[in-house]
């Protein structure tokens, strides 16, 4: 198994985390722990956002779904992701939403990491979310509904109780197997778990929730009598143009903070509102340059969907979890000849190569 340090690799090698490794690496970590270290390197990030290119993600739509790349650059670094969004794929026992990135030195355009991001960005879009809600929920909370119990739920389950201390789970889906589902999976766990027969019956009494659905299309998912003073919405599952999850009227009343205007008024819950309404970015609260939540009655909402900095962080830590370990195989991705201008002599020299045997007339 490998475990030469990974800036002494060969220049031709690149290392790459399969899912089997990062599962691996998950469980030798252990979730929690993973969570809490993700969200610090993600919390970092937001702290300097001003050193990264920027740019909404370029997607490629159709009637089935979506496919998109997600890049960002500090100067130093370069990353990317490539993630799809197809709902109907779990008729046909595939994933709604798979993923991949790439991690590069700016200075050389080499790649540094090329790992799966399918576990990755699940692990990512939750602790994103607990990090917002530690700005923005009311100091305290131990209780949230979970109104759509898909592949993120759990997820998002143990993330808010990696950070915030969340233990009791309100959990509602229409696919009552969903919820069966997560229930099952986070027994054990240190949760009280209540299912619910309604998104009403889910919200009574919880001080944070989260929407996270994944029917591409305009829904109400929370109506505006749903939601009371002082609540978080943690809004995750409006993530592309025509897809909402929140009734206009709740926008309204709500202070909103998003990862990246240019790219949530397309695609989040505020491409309901007018191009002007106002919204705070999350990195300035994080940065202490805006207020978070100022009062107990205040409801705030953070607008999520996903941004391309909390990829490259994600890909910067498991780089960094990689030094020593023996979670990833090297993949032969780079050509390496011996003279840098001499790639065609590489072909030429390459055992038994056919162009080597017509210029010897074999």
């Amino acid at each position: 198994m490998p475990t030469v340090p990974i800036a002494d690799r060969h220049l031709n090698l690149v290392p790459f985390v399969s899912v089997h490794h990062m599962m691996e690496l998950v469980l030798e970590i252990g979730v929690e722990r993973f969570l809490k270290e993700l969200a610090a390197y993600i919390e970092e990030d937001f702290r300097r956002w001003e050193d990264f290119d920027k740019t909404p993600r370029v997607a490629s739509h159709s009637r089935e779904g979506v496919i998109e790349l997600m890049p960002t650059s500090d100067g130093r670094h370069y990353g990317f992701k490539y993630v799809n969004g197809h709902p109907k794929n779990t008729r046909d026992g595939r994933q709604t939403v798979t993923a991949f990135g790439v991690y590069a030195d700016v200075e050389t355009g080499y790649p540094l990491l090329i790992s799966e991001m399918t576990i990755l960005t699940a692990l990512r879009t939750a602790a994103t979310s607990a990090l917002a809600a530690r700005y923005l929920a009311p100091k305290g909370a131990r209780c949230m509904a979970i109104i759509g119990n898909g592949a993120q739920a759990e997820f998002q389950a143990m993330a808010f109780k990696a950070l915030l201390g969340v233990d009791r789970l309100r959990l509602f889906d229409i696919d009552q197997g969903a919820t069966e589902k997560c229930q099952r999976n986070l027994a054990g766990l240190g949760f009280e778990i209540v299912a619910c027969a309604s998104g009403q019956e889910a919200v009574e009494g919880a001080e944070i929730v989260t929407t996270i659905t994944a029917d591409k299309q305009y829904a109400t998912i929370l109506t505006d009598n749903m939601v009371g003073a002082g609540m978080h919405i943690n809004a995750v599952g409006g993530d592309c143009p025509g897809k909402t999850e929140l009734h206009r009227d709740i926008l309204l009343r709500s202070d909103i903070f998003v990862e990246y205007p240019p790219q949530t008024r397309v695609e989040g819950e505020i491409q309901q509102l007018d191009a002007g309404h106002p919204v705070q970015e999350l990195w300035r609260v994080i940065a202490g340059r805006a207020v978070g939540r100022r009062d107990k009655g205040q409801i705030t909402l953070f607008d999520s969907v996903g941004f391309a900095t909390e990829d490259f962080s994600a890909l910067r830590y498991v780089r960094d979890k990689l030094s020593g370990s023996s979670h990833y195989v090297d993949l032969d991705l780079l050509a390496d000849p011996d003279e840098p201008r001499d790639l065609f002599g590489m072909l030429l020299r390459f055992p038994g190569s056919s162009l080597l045997a017509k210029r010897q007339g074999v």
